[in-house]
């Protein structure tokens, strides 16, 4: 069996490693990229199953400064990603995110607030009386107030997907229906991948861009990350009372959020300890009886009545160290990239992820140094340090 040689061998072709790709083509036009995915319809894609929100409330400065690129990139991402003319469609709407505050969060809410106002970030303070203003069917309160970013919102994830993943072929990016076995190294340097069809593919570099499933990519190579896929479940809900306009996506302190979606529907979820951790992508309506009902209905009163019409369950990989990206090469193995553990925020971060890690491979200045997130605290128990609620 012939062996396959290219520079650099992306594993998950997902927003992660669509994005990776194009800025890998739009930089060195040159290399021979290919991308490995599995799942064929992206039908399992964490960024596609989950709320796709961008926002850029944060309480980490390197995470605000990857948002504020994820919106420029945006704003004309569909003039920018047409392939012979013709764009996707990423249906951006900055519908705004609203971030509830109590009093046990309020100094960390507003230190971050403070640091997202100094970086230039368009955010607002409101008081109790002004949430009830905008949004009369909110009770706030229990509430010292909210932060709300009016810039921030949502999109069709799968449609900034595509548009990536349909650039970075048209510029040469081969993207392979595969499954990779392992990394494949000799020494302490990569040297590829094997398939699960046995199929073995020579490259100078890999990228780990598996996702929910990059922790079992890495332990081929003897790299041990702490990443969990952890799952997420949203239900839609059709509430006998509709909003007069759209509703923010909004946070409320126990880890809940919910969003209007069109069509009437009301979009909700919420983080809870006791997720489940594992591949799997049922879902369980009686969770929302249980846990999350009688919350949405004490914040939002007009919402008690209501029908659950759907729901899924997408997959977040989470770092249990800090909660943070792990970028960068792995500092024991030469030529092996990590772009991981982006613990429910990927989609936002895709475009400055993508860019970092061609600057890196390719030895180039960055436009954002995100070297604060580098693999290195992983080996040595460092967790970045980080306040507040986001």
């Amino acid at each position: 069996m012939n062996c396959k040689t290219y520079d650099i061998v992306i594993v998950g072709g997902g927003i992660m490693g669509s994005s990776t790709a194009y800025y890998m083509m739009k930089t060195a036009p040159r290399l021979r990229v290919a991308v490995i995915e599995m799942d064929k319809t992206y039908s399992r894609a964490s960024s596609t199953l989950s709320m796709a929100n961008v926002r850029i409330q944060f309480s980490f400065r390197p995470n605000v400064q990857i948002s504020q690129y994820a919106f420029e990139v945006l704003e004309n991402f569909e003039e920018e990603m047409a392939v012979d003319g013709t764009g996707p469609d990423i249906r951006y709407r900055r519908e705004g995110n609203l971030f509830m505050v109590n009093e046990e969060n309020q100094i960390p809410a507003n230190n971050a607030l403070k640091m997202q106002q100094e970086l230039g970030c368009d955010i607002e303070w409101w008081a109790p009386e002004q949430v009830r203003e905008q949004f009369p069917l909110y009770n706030p309160e229990g509430y010292v107030g909210a932060s709300f970013g009016p810039k921030d919102g949502h999109l069709d994830a799968y449609g900034v997907l595509m548009g990536y993943r349909a650039k970075a072929i048209s510029m040469g990016a081969e993207f392979i229906h595969a499954e990779v076995a392992e990394i494949t190294r000799s020494g302490k340097r990569v040297t590829g991948v094997r398939l699960k069809s046995g199929e073995e593919i020579s490259a100078g570099a890999v990228v780990n861009c598996a996702g929910a499933w990059c922790s079992a990519i890495a332990s081929t190579a003897g790299v041990e990350l702490p990443v969990q896929p952890v799952k997420r479940q949203i239900f839609a809900l059709d509430t006998k009372v509709k909003p007069d306009r759209p509703l923010p996506l909004t946070y409320l302190p126990s880890g809940m959020y919910f969003r209007t979606e069109t069509g009437g529907l009301i979009l909700l979820g919420k983080s809870m300890q006791e997720d489940p951790v594992g591949i799997s992508f049922s879902w369980d309506e009686q969770r929302f009886y249980d846990f999350l009902w009688e919350e949405l209905a004490e914040f939002v009163p007009e919402f008690a009545e209501l029908k659950l019409v759907r729901g899924w369950a997408g997959l977040y990989a989470m770092n249990t160290l800090d909660a943070n990206a792990i970028l960068g090469e792995w500092p024991e193995l030469d030529g092996l990239f990590l772009a991981n553990g982006f613990s429910g925020h990927g989609l936002q971060q895709a475009p400055a992820v993508g860019r970092y890690i061609t600057e890196l491979i390719n030895l180039q200045d960055h436009a954002l140094d995100l070297s604060i997130f580098s693999p290195e605290r992983i080996l040595k128990n460092q967790p970045l340090q980080e306040t507040g609620i986001y």
